[in-house]
Formats: structure tokens, sequence, C-alpha cells
């Protein structure tokens, strides 16, 4: 008699969780079972030995300066094809290389067009994000007027953020609060799309030059982020990827 390996059906959505397919609801309740499956937890190890084992093997940082050059050439063409490629590539991991190695291989070609420094900050937004999502974090000031919403930052923040309100364009503001990131206090101006919410970071940026909006994925979550105006900007939401771009289309372009 031979004995079967011990199999958990909630497995499948730790490799889910490391393809970014998870909604916030779903990684909730996976962080709830895989704290107390250890059959959850040893394919999470797997998946993460893995990628580290690609990412030291075959990771270089790349230059500011190429990295720059690499965005503005894809910046054209990313948003109208990111759903396609993306296909692409996770039926070319499912069938040739297998789900283990096609996480880590996703999470290679990520780190290849952001810096170490943002990939920290990306993994900060979101889990800010995340911990706001919990029931009585989202808000400190609930508005949807931008002069009851800007005028709270005064005194709590060495900045004036710009709140602006998009509820014309599809995205309501529903008020804000204080978060820090970065290392320093930072505004978290709250929107909604539909049931969608949106967090939009905002703090006084190093560079006074503007930047535009560039996309990237974490945790199943989406980021995009600009500078304008002197402030960095990072949005991060369950949205889908064009409707966050629209978002940040919208919000520098209006007034």
């Amino acid at each position: 008699m031979t004995v079967s390996e011990p199999f958990c059906e909630m497995a499948l959505l730790v490799q889910a969780e490391f393809d970014g397919e998870l909604d916030a609801a779903q990684a909730a309740a996976l962080a709830a079972h895989r704290a107390q499956c250890p059959i959850c937890q040893a394919a999470e190890a797997d998946l993460a030995e893995a990628r580290t084992l690609l990412l030291r093997g075959g990771y270089y940082a790349l230059p500011d300066e190429a990295r720059r050059r690499v965005l503005q050439r894809l910046k054209p063409v990313l948003p109208a094809h990111l759903n396609r490629r993306r296909q692409w590539w996770r039926a070319w991991w499912t069938g040739g290389i297998g789900f283990g190695l096609g996480a880590a291989c996703a999470a290679a070609l990520a780190l290849v067009l952001l810096s170490p420094a943002e990939e920290g900050l990306t993994r900060q937004l979101v889990a800010s994000h995340i911990r706001a999502l919990q029931p009585g974090h989202l808000e400190d000031v609930v508005s949807t007027d931008k002069h009851t919403v800007k005028p709270w930052f005064d005194g709590r923040l060495d900045f004036a953020p710009p709140v602006k309100d998009l509820a014309d364009l599809g995205f309501p503001l529903k008020g804000a609060r204080l978060d820090f990131l970065d290392d320093r206090a930072v505004a978290a101006l709250v929107y909604q799309r539909d049931k969608h919410i949106i967090d939009l970071y905002v703090w006084p940026a190093t560079v006074r030059s503007d930047a535009s909006p560039q996309m990237t994925e974490s945790q199943g979550y989406n980021v995009v982020h600009w500078r304008w105006n002197g402030m960095r900007l990072w949005a991060v939401s369950d949205l889908e990827v064009d409707q966050l771009r629209d978002f940040a289309d919208d919000w520098q372009r209006t007034p």
C-alpha cells in the first residue's frame, strides 16, 4: 500500500497569489488559512525559494538612465498590450516550465523595470493599502468635498497635498488619512471606482521635474506612479490596469 502525499486545495491559491491573481478578500482569506496549514506554508516556501534562486543567479540592477530609456520606449504601448502580453507569458510559464518557476520568472521580469529602492517602496505601498482596507482604517477624515479634505491636513503634514475632485470622471473622492512611507509622513487620498478603492499617496519629490505615469504590479495589485508639480504620487488599487491608468491621466488633467 502506498501513502499518498498530503494535499490541500488551498495550495493552488498560493500559486495564484504569486502570480498576482487574488483580490484583497481572497488574499486575506488565504493568509488566515495559511497561518494554520503546514502544506500551504511549505508551498509558499518552495515558491519563494525558487524566486530567490532565480534572482540571485541572474539579476543585475539596471542603471537609472538605461531604465529611463526602456520605460520611455514602453510607455506608448504598455497600457494597450499589457493584458495580452501577460496572457502569453502565463501560457508559456504553465506549459513550459511549471507553476513555481513561472512565478519566479514573473518576479524577475518585474524587477527589470524597477530599481531596488522602488521595488521596496512598492511593497510598502501595497502593504499600507491592504491594512487600510481593514474595517475602520481607510479614512481619518470622511468627505467627498476637496475643500474639507485639503484643509484637514493643515498642521498634520509639513506640506500641502493637492486634492482633486474626480467625481464627474467616475472616481469620486471618499476622504483621506495620514500614513507613513519612505521614512516620512505622507497624505493618503481615498478615491473609489464602483466597488474598487484607490489609495493615492502623495508627498514632496526630491526631483522637481515632472514624470509621466508608469505602471507596475505587486501582490495582485496594480500600482501607477508619477511626479507632478513637485510631488510624488503613487496610486494603488485592485482596479484593472487600464482604468487605473485612466485615473492617473484624469487626475493630472483635472485642475
